[in-house]
């Protein structure tokens, strides 16, 4: 008995499914604990929110300068960010207050977390490692954990590591965003933390010790380029720091003691001190001398913006600013959903045009256009709802843009692979055949193309600010979707749809009628004509006129020439038979 074949696509087919199947079951379980929504999260512009006006101050009841102001925008936005509320904007008015306008209702721990003043300080690393959590069956054993022997003698003393500290240490994974915490860690106490991964810099986690020297401590920082021995300046940059007199005490006793683990192991990681915001570690330097003017240098793979970022940390990031709030109120939406239903009619006329070019130019295969879309079209909703629910990600207006530039962009990936298969046909191949060969071709086309939307998106959304991310993000994310759809999705369908006697047959509805594409005897390609009798020529040329025109439409430029000549050296031909003949027939 032959074994039955399995139909060519099927199984992506059945692959598409169970994705979509999945992402349906996870928005579905997210809705059913009341966690998520069927519809897609809105930003600011589109839903509202509320609106805070925040008065810095600064202990002492000293006046906040701009630079100071522009600094706690930054630890605001940072914040905020790490809270995981998204399309937030957060500004300076008048040049004194800070106002934050967050989408949806504000909650208490967000409230407090704007409202909290930054805190810096100084401290010893007592233990450094890999960012990822240890697995369970790799952590150490009750009776293997470590065990004080005696009270901590210093802030580097490894007695401040009991077992509690040590399990939060191997459980803590900084390879994922910490999220932001209302209340700052006991300075008295060790602290377990992680350094952010930054560029280059992967992450790590530390467990550290008391704090030593606190930011406020800091009377200024500055950021240049290195110079070496001989005072030459080095293409390197260095972040400097400058001690009141207080912290200049506190640091060289400090770093007497941590120059003598780095004298001792270069690599003893409690040879190294670690510059701690709000209990997150923005850098740990070992200390490679005692700083005894308190003018200490860090160095490393400082770009100039990384250098300037940590210097202005340093030298802002250490104010005990805190915020009074003037006023909170709900604000409605920005634009409002008179806007967003002009941005759903746009969307609407344009794929409503698509749709009509597809059904005109490729009759029944722009069906095929249709259905990818529409699978397009649920790949992306489902994504975007599950993204508003688990990473708190909102539409703004910007974002719908994406989706409607997207529309043109999805369909283009489908005219691409049409094309490559009705010329496979022009070519006289059968439609199996043209299928598979034109996918080989598209799929390159395909790739490349959205290579290039990804690669813009990503910058795009990088460089850009604001509402702007909204759309290149959306753009990013249908690129995904369109090369989901067209591997797992158009291409298994065509291959199915191939083998059914409508399309493979060639019906003049199907979009791949060979006549009506050019594909008749007379045009062979390269220029070249097949062979037929007059007779022939005379049955063909009235029936397939527009086959013959797209034919010729389809030559290259060489093609063309070639035929022509082709043409004139029968023409000559004929008419030297044709003067033979009048010849003999003077003759007889």
């Amino acid at each position: 008995m032959a074994r039955s074949r399995t139909r060519p696509g099927l199984k992506a087919l059945i692959a598409l499914g169970i994705i979509l199947i999945a992402l349906a079951a996870i928005l579905a379980g997210g809705v059913l604990a009341g966690k998520a929504s069927w519809a897609p999260k809105l930003a600011l512009d589109l839903e509202g929110g509320t609106q805070m006006i925040l008065a810095p101050k600064v202990s002492g009841g000293t006046q906040v300068n701009q630079d100071q102001l522009n600094q706690a925008v930054e630890i605001i936005r940072q914040r905020v960010d790490g809270s995981g509320v998204s399309e937030a904007e957060i500004s300076t008015q008048s040049g004194r207050n800070v106002v934050v306008s967050l989408p949806g209702t504000l909650s208490g721990e967000t409230r407090q977390l704007i409202q909290a003043s930054a805190d810096m300080n100084f401290r010893p690393v007592l233990a450094a490692g890999d960012a990822a959590a240890v697995p369970q069956d790799q952590r150490l054993a009750d009776d293997k954990l470590p065990k004080p022997t005696a009270a901590p003698a210093n802030a580097s003393d490894i007695n401040w590591i009991t077992a509690d500290v040590y399990k939060q240490y191997e459980a803590l994974d900084c390879t994922q965003p910490q999220p932001e915490k209302t209340e700052r860690s006991d300075p008295a106490e060790p602290l377990v933390t992680c350094q952010p991964a930054n560029g280059t810099q992967p992450a790590i986690k530390y467990i550290l010790g008391p704090v030593e020297v606190v930011g406020t401590d800091i009377a200024g920082s500055t950021f240049q380029l290195q110079q070496g021995r001989q005072g030459a300046v080095t293409n390197e940059w260095a972040v400097n720091i400058q001690f009141n007199d207080a912290g200049t005490q506190k640091f060289k006793a400090v770093t007497e003691r941590l120059n003598g683990y780095y004298a001792a192991n270069q690599n003893d990681p409690k040879a190294q001190f670690a510059i701690v915001l709000d209990d997150k570690v923005l850098s740990a330097p070992r200390t490679l001398a005692v700083i005894t003017d308190g003018r200490p240098q860090i160095t490393g793979n400082f770009t100039q913006q990384s250098a300037q970022t940590l210097s202005d940390q340093l030298r802002y990031g250490a104010l005990p600013i805190s915020f009074d709030i003037q006023s909170e109120e709900q604000i409605s939406a920005t634009l409002g959903t008179q806007q967003l239903e002009m941005g759903l009619l746009a969307g609407g006329i344009g794929l409503l045009l698509v749709v009509v070019y597809s059904l005109f130019q490729y009759r029944a295969l722009g069906f095929v256009t249709i259905a990818s879309l529409v699978v397009a079209g649920a790949l992306t909703y489902l994504a975007i709802a599950i993204l508003g629910w688990t990473e708190n990600y909102r539409l703004s207006l910007a974002g719908v843009a994406g989706l409607i530039v997207a529309i043109g962009q999805t369909a283009d990936s489908f005219i691409v692979y049409f094309e490559r298969i009705r010329d496979e046909l022009r070519e006289g191949r059968g439609l199996v055949s043209a299928v598979e060969n034109g996918w080989k071709r598209a799929k390159r086309t395909v790739l490349a193309s959205k290579a290039v939307n990804l690669l813009a998106a990503v910058v795009l959304y990088f460089v850009a600010v604001g509402n702007v991310r909204g759309f290149a993000f959306t753009l990013g994310l249908t690129a995904i979707a369109d090369l989901i759809v067209v591997f797992i999705f158009t291409h298994p369908m065509l291959q199915t749809l191939a083998r059914t006697r409508f399309f493979g047959e060639g019906h003049r509805f199907s979009g791949l009628d060979p006549e009506r594409l050019g594909a008749v005897p007379l045009y062979r390609g390269a220029g070249r004509l097949r062979e037929a009798s007059d007779a022939a020529r005379a049955t063909i040329k009235p029936k397939n006129s527009a086959a013959v025109r797209e034919a010729g439409r389809r030559m290259t430029i060489a093609e063309r020439r070639a035929a022509e000549a082709q043409k004139q050296s029968e023409m000559s031909s004929a008419s030297g038979r044709s003067h033979r003949a009048s010849e003999t027939g003077k003759e007889n």
